[in-house]
């Protein structure tokens, strides 16, 4: 889920989220797209300084780390069995390579050689195995839980062989893999721990202010560019700014504050970077819920909040209107804005339809960290014009997960969710907002089935057009992806997929 920000499951994780290249000031490329200034030379012993505001839950993503931890851990410390490149491409990483038989029901993974954990122990297919084991478990809040239980045997003929059996076919298996971290199977206190594979290990994590990572001496691919990284982690945009201006830190992985950015563009020392988002920006309703169970009441909010308007008070010029939870980047991608146009005769028109002349009043949960609030009370103004009453009831990430995304006790929220390809969840009635649409549910797995690419991308463009015509969520906007970085720094990435940021890569010259 995953979600989101709270992570909210990884959803940004789950609980706890999107993604043009084109640069502001300067254009960045791909993955490890940001370049640095002439002169100078690169520093192998150099430690990076990076500045966030999403500091992890806990170091868990299987236990609501949330995005921090997966932009942190993800990739640096962890690695799966396959990568989701910055480009949004999936490469092999702990996988050598992969088998899948005729009937597409089993796969078949070799594991790459001279694999270590960060503890010594030799990586074996007994920790792929307890890995996926891992996810799957019933205290699971992994984000690709529910796209995973298509897994019915999981076997381990050799230490170096994985044989995956699933209940039916799932065209996305490998991709979802992509999200799934192996770890020593042996290891323990995970949620403040770690026992990872990846090119760094983890140093120290002090809450509430950084958590830095070494450069792992032991691992089996190319060494890090860097000797440290070090995670700083802000409680606003403000502060963040003005810790990048001060060199506090070298690079902004996500910029929260566009008023901030001139600063930056007139300044030969840094390098604005806009890349390509997967984070959504809902205002979500629980559709199980009196009386967004009606699509009327659903698509009369939609239409009575102006999109353009808030997005243009928040961002000032960047992001993006989409109209449904598809981002540009995702291959069943179709523009549908025009079914979510601002319209408040509409939106009267639907409401009395419904029954509802006269208005209604209902309680949105709204998460503490900006935009939430803003938007909140942006939406709150929108929906009086209409006769709606808003109450705004501010919770902390951890009461969102709690409250919303776990004991579904709530009647419309606001959250972004920054995976890609998210949109199946509406084709799960389970799922947090419990948008139960047979239709949707069918076309969903028929997907998942498809024989080829093409046969998904066109089931899943029914989807996208369906819950946009139903008003399955509101999607506000698309958020931008700036990243605000040292003209020292070179290698960095710059799309936010599904919050990763792989710090690898990282060169600073001295």
């Amino acid at each position: 889920m995953s979600i989101t920000k709270a992570r909210k499951a990884s959803l940004r994780g789950t609980a706890t989220a999107a993604v043009l290249a084109l640069g502001l000031t300067a254009c960045g490329g791909g993955s490890g797209g940001g370049s640095a200034s002439s002169g100078g030379t690169w520093d192998k012993n150099a430690t990076v300084h990076i500045g966030s505001l999403y500091e992890p839950q806990n170091l868990d993503n299987t236990a609501g780390g949330g995005q921090g931890v997966t932009e942190a851990l993800n990739g640096n410390v962890y690695e799966g069995l396959f990568r989701l490149t910055d480009d949004g491409e999936v490469e092999n990483l702990l996988a050598r390579d992969h088998e899948v038989s005729e009937d597409g029901l089993t796969y078949t993974f070799t594991l790459q050689d001279g694999v270590k954990f960060h503890s010594g122990k030799e990586l074996t297919s007994a920790d792929v195995k307890y890995s996926l084991e891992k996810v799957l478990a019933d205290d699971s809040q992994s984000a690709r839980k529910s796209n995973l239980e298509v897994v019915e045997d999981i076997a381990t003929p050799d230490a170096k062989t994985v044989k995956v059996t699933l209940s039916k076919k799932s065209i996305s298996f490998v991709y979802n893999l992509s999200y799934v971290w192996i770890i020593n199977s042996d290891a323990k206190d995970l949620r403040t721990t770690e026992d990872g594979t990846g090119p760094y290990t983890l140093a120290k994590w002090t809450r509430g202010s950084a958590l830095s990572l070494d450069r792992f001496a032991g691992y089996w691919g190319d060494a890090a560019a860097s000797k440290k990284v070090v995670y700083h982690y802000y409680k606003d945009a403000t502060a963040l700014n003005n810790a990048l201006l001060t060199n506090a830190v070298d690079v902004v992985t996500s910029e929260q504050s566009p008023d901030a950015l001139e600063q930056f563009e007139s300044n030969r020392n840094y390098k604005v970077n806009d890349g390509d988002s997967t984070t959504k920006l809902l205002l979500a309703f629980n559709d199980r819920a009196k009386p967004f169970t009606d699509a009327r009441v659903r698509r009369a909010v939609s239409a009575a909040i102006d999109d353009k308007k808030l997005l243009e008070s928040v961002w000032g010029g960047h992001g993006k209107l989409i109209g449904s939870m598809v981002p540009p980047t995702d291959p069943w991608y179709e523009d549908l804005t025009d079914v979510d146009t601002h319209d408040v005769a509409e939106a009267k028109k639907l409401l009395a339809e419904a029954g509802h002349a006269k208005g209604f009043s209902f309680t949105l949960d709204t998460p503490n960290y900006d935009p939430h609030p803003t938007a909140a009370t942006f939406i709150k103004s929108q929906l009086a014009e209409v006769g709606i009453t808003v109450k705004i009831n501010t919770i902390t990430p951890d009461e969102w997960y709690t409250k919303v995304y776990k004991n579904r006790d709530f009647t419309a929220t606001l959250q972004e969710h920054v995976n890609d390809r998210d949109l199946v969840w509406y084709g799960n009635p389970d799922f947090y907002w419990g948008y139960d649409d047979k239709q949707v549910t069918e076309w969903v797995e028929q997907a998942e089935q498809a024989a080829t690419t093409e046969e998904q991308t066109e089931l899943l463009k029914k989807v996208n057009r369906r819950t946009a015509e139903e008003a399955a969520s509101d999607w506000l906007y698309l958020y931008p992806q700036i990243v605000v970085a040292s003209t020292k720094l070179s290698g960095y990435p710059l799309n936010g997929l599904n919050s990763q940021f792989h710090a690898y890569d990282i060169k600073k010259k001295g």
